[in-house]
């Protein structure tokens, strides 16, 4: 299943920190973190001895893929690593997700301060990571001693616990921001350009006019607030020349009445004709 976000004619980002899952226990929440990784633009998936073993079979690896959601290609290509000493070999600084604090002396960081130091360190050719605990335990001692950092979120304090997939969604949301900005994945097609003043104030004369006409302005001495703030209502709208001309051809039609249908004949022309031609019969 891939999920209606999904263009592949776009470029796709890559890179960034390894994401680290040291003993997970379900399928499904591998899948999840893919799909978080691919969300972000992570494309480093390292797998440290899967409950279930590595690659997946059967209604396992059914089970990561579907929840992959389209994020397959980082499932083929994850790594497969016996313990974290060696899933890390390769890393200069690495994070220990956790949400207890271990006791341990070590620097502290929220995603949003730790990413922005990552993505600077990651341009200039370091490679760092995050390490990622099994889903009911969390990271032991051991794991938590081999990182150089602890990182954790800013949650609930009564309730601090993260779905796997959940804290790498988070890691990955701060690292885009802090590496690509606060990129928008589309924007707002420009179909019309604005309305110019002379084409605002020209409609708005004419909505005046129509409204005078129908006692709209009961209170003379109020009709110059009343008209002053329906323009400033109309102002605020920042309309488009398309929008003006809606607009106008809206009050038209309230004030004219339907179109006449061109299929149908005209009753009345028909009539006077019929009438015409029976007065030359006579």
């Amino acid at each position: 299943m891939v999920g209606a976000g999904t263009d592949h004619t776009k470029t796709a980002y890559s890179g960034g920190p390894a994401i680290i899952l040291v003993r997970p226990q379900l399928a499904v929440n591998i899948g999840m973190c893919a799909r978080a990784m691919a969300n972000f633009g992570l494309s480093d998936l390292r797998l440290v001895s899967p409950r279930e073993g590595w690659p997946r079979t059967g209604a396992y690896r059914k089970g990561a893929y579907a929840a992959a959601a389209g994020a397959v290609h980082l499932l083929e290509s994850a790594k497969l690593y016996d313990s974290v000493r060696e899933a890390i070999e390769d890393l200069s600084f690495v994070y220990a997700a956790t949400a207890r604090g271990r006791g341990q002396m070590k620097p502290v960081q929220t995603p949003a301060l730790a990413l922005p130091i990552t993505a600077a360190r990651h341009a200039a050719g370091e490679k760092h990571g995050v390490l990622y605990g099994p889903e009911r335990t969390g990271l032991d001692n051991d794991d938590v001693a081999l990182a150089d950092a602890i990182l954790t979120f800013p949650v609930n304090p009564a309730y601090a616990s993260l779905n796997l997939a959940q804290a790498v969604l988070l890691t990955g949301y701060e690292w885009f921001r802090a590496a690509h900005g606060d990129v928008m994945p589309f924007e707002i097609e420009e179909r019309s350009p604005p309305a110019t003043r002379e084409m605002t104030l020209s409609f708005f004369d004419f909505l005046e006019d129509e409204l005078d006409k129908r006692g709209f302005f009961r209170s003379e001495t109020k009709k110059p607030v009343m008209a002053r703030n329906l323009r400033n209502m109309f102002h605020r709208m920042g309309l488009t020349e398309q929008d003006v001309r809606t607009l106008w051809g809206m009050v038209v039609r309230l004030v004219e009445g339907p179109r006449r249908d061109p299929k149908k004949p005209n009753r009345r022309k028909q009539a006077d004709a019929t009438a015409s031609d029976d007065a030359q019969d006579q």
